[in-house]
């Protein structure tokens, strides 16, 4: 179970000048979540904000109870308390301690915010956990919400095929590719396309990686055409 720790302050010493005492100021503490193992930093070097700290704890000892009641009220009460950055940090550091059950809780919450876009990495980064701790099979539900939300702006669509294709999950990237061609995103991108198409053949999908070359030849025709 991860813990949160302070940086230990230096021991600071007292300065005598004309009678008075002066104290050197004493550096904040860095608050960081999680052992110092070989699971790789936090997202993108993030410090975790003591909020984002309390809401993994409260969630990791709601979960050691087994009461699905009160881990409902616990991520009810603690994730709409915090901000965007704060949510998408816990998100990550959940998903970096491989906590599968509670990161998924905190995607849900994550999507029911207002701010929140489709975001392709966020769905790259819930696949990686679940195929990295032996659930590849629940990706295809994830994939599915993927599926009723859509790609967004497209970011993230390369890393989340690789990682489909790595999980073995060749449905899911079919079903992708299929969101793709709805929303007319990615399938123009060569490198993309590149990847898909690479992918279907490794799972067998010959016919689907045709047409994935297909369809990026004709959106070149189309740029040319104009």
């Amino acid at each position: 179970m991860a813990s949160s720790s302070l940086t230990p302050l230096k021991p600071t010493s007292l300065i005598f000048t004309n009678s008075q005492t002066i104290r050197p100021q004493r550096p904040q503490p860095t608050v960081r979540c999680g052992p110092r193992d070989n699971r790789g930093p936090l997202h993108k070097g993030r410090v975790l904000s003591s909020e984002a700290i309390q809401a993994i704890q409260a969630l990791k000892r709601a979960n050691s109870k087994s009461n699905s009641d009160d881990l409902d009220h616990v991520a009810s009460k603690t994730l709409t308390r915090l901000v965007k950055a704060d949510l998408l940090a816990a998100f990550h550091e959940l998903l970096r301690q491989d906590q599968c059950d509670l990161a998924l809780r905190v995607f849900s919450a994550v999507r029911s915010e207002i701010w929140y876009r489709p975001d392709c990495n966020l769905y790259a980064g819930m696949a990686a956990a679940l195929a990295r701790n032996g659930r590849a099979a629940e990706i295809d539900g994830v994939v599915a919400e993927l599926e009723r939300e859509g790609v967004g702006e497209g970011g993230g669509i390369s890393r989340l095929i690789r990682g489909l294709v790595g999980a073995g999950r060749r449905e899911a990237v079919v079903r992708v590719y299929g969101v793709m061609r709805r929303e007319g995103v990615g399938v123009d991108d060569e490198y993309v396309s590149k990847v898909l198409s690479r992918g279907l053949k490794r799972l067998g999908e010959e016919g689907v990686a045709g047409q994935v070359e297909r369809d990026f030849l004709e959106s070149c025709e189309g740029v040319v055409g104009r």
